[in-house]
């Protein structure tokens, strides 16, 4: 079960029970006026298909995944990869890409390991309105 992506159109995995994810999320969908992003949990079947194909253990819901492409990109390489295609001012946080991996995923981890504690958790994945349906794949 795989939905094609492109550049044009590029699936951000999520946590779907994570608050501060799912914030994330509508963060990308208010902001993304071209339509670029499509939406999937790390949980769903598409998700973990996903994750199977690209080599990423199904367990591994901790980290954000951004598919491009044939690219795909986690933890701080997808977050910065997400402002950069989300354009206007979000783009400058692109900078930070100079930033060695190790450091920005160190940061990253800490805030994905304590982000049920810090922001709370959900009992089951978002549900997408009507009007988002399309956008999200599973």
């Amino acid at each position: 079960m795989g939905a094609p992506h492109t550049i044009e159109n590029a699936v951000v995995l999520f946590d779907g029970v994570c608050n501060l994810c799912n914030g994330s999320v509508q963060f990308i969908i208010k902001r993304d006026k071209a339509s670029k992003f499509h939406f999937a949990a790390l949980q769903s079947e598409y998700g973990q298909t996903q994750l199977l194909r690209l080599g990423i253990p199904p367990s591994a819901l901790q980290s954000i995944v951004l598919i491009k492409g044939d690219r795909f990109y986690q933890r701080s390489n997808a977050v910065l990869e997400i402002t950069k295609m989300l354009g206007g001012l979000w783009s400058v946080l692109y900078v930070f890409k100079i930033v060695p991996a190790f450091l920005r995923d160190w940061l990253y981890n800490g805030i994905a390991n304590n982000r049920y504690k810090w922001f709370g958790r959900q009992d089951q994945c978002m549900i997408p309105t009507p009007a988002l349906k399309a956008r999200f794949l599973d």
